[in-house]
């Protein structure tokens, strides 16, 4: 209870989870909807298609500090508020998405690559690494090689970063974001004062080249 968590997951062989913006956005919901102790009523949601953000959750499982979606696979990082919060958690997530996806593509069976991975977070320094790991995981879409050979183009790779639909670096201390309601960083040290701060610890990572120390958490 109380503990942080580097969670993911990557479609069955690699294949890819989201193959559109619909995709992005239902994932996105249900990481705002599954966070309840509630029950879901999983034929809902897969109807769902109006804003479920407005909806009142009053007890949630998890605290969501950071998120990202990628192409095939997918980062959160988590603290868990009871004890079994984070299993029921990505339970009720998975299985809703899965839903959704196999009816909407018309396809049977397993669409990620067994059990969500979990890494338990106990060093403070490495907790502080992961809110920038997370976030700076879309630059492998434009510079597949940059944590091995450096950045090729540090500005194209911040304006990449700023502009990605799907993570939460820009709710980061700005409530008015699309998907801010999704995250609760109150519970997550206090690293950064202001966005700023942040942005700046960020882009740091991007200073020199090759980045290898980036590698820690486990490729997928």
């Amino acid at each position: 209870m109380g503990e942080y968590y580097h969670l993911y997951n990557r479609g069955n062989s690699k294949q890819k989870i989201f193959l559109d913006e619909a995709d992005h956005n239902r994932f996105l919901k249900l990481l705002f909807l599954c966070n309840s102790k509630l029950n879901i009523n999983f034929r809902n949601v897969i109807d769902v298609t109006k804003d479920v953000l407005v909806f009142e959750r009053r007890e949630t499982l998890v605290d969501i500090g950071a998120f990202c979606l990628m192409p095939n696979h997918f980062h959160l990082l988590l603290r868990e508020k009871e004890d079994g919060n984070i299993s029921l958690f990505m339970k009720k997530l998975l299985t809703a998405y899965v839903m959704y996806f196999n009816k909407k593509y018309e396809r049977t069976g397993s669409l990620f690559e067994g059990k969500f991975k979990s890494e338990h977070v106990r060093e403070d320094n490495y907790l502080k690494y992961l809110f920038s790991y997370i976030h700076l995981n879309p630059i492998k879409l434009i510079d597949p090689k940059w944590r091995i050979e450096g950045i090729k183009d540090r500005l194209k790779a911040q304006k990449y970063i700023l502009d990605y639909e799907y993570s939460s670096y820009a709710c980061l201390g700005d409530e008015n974001q699309k998907w801010s309601k999704i995250i609760n960083t109150n519970n997550f040290p206090k690293y950064f004062l202001t966005p700023t701060d942040y942005k700046r610890e960020m882009f740091d990572w991007l200073n020199s080249s090759p980045r290898k120390d980036l590698g820690r958490p486990r490729e997928i």
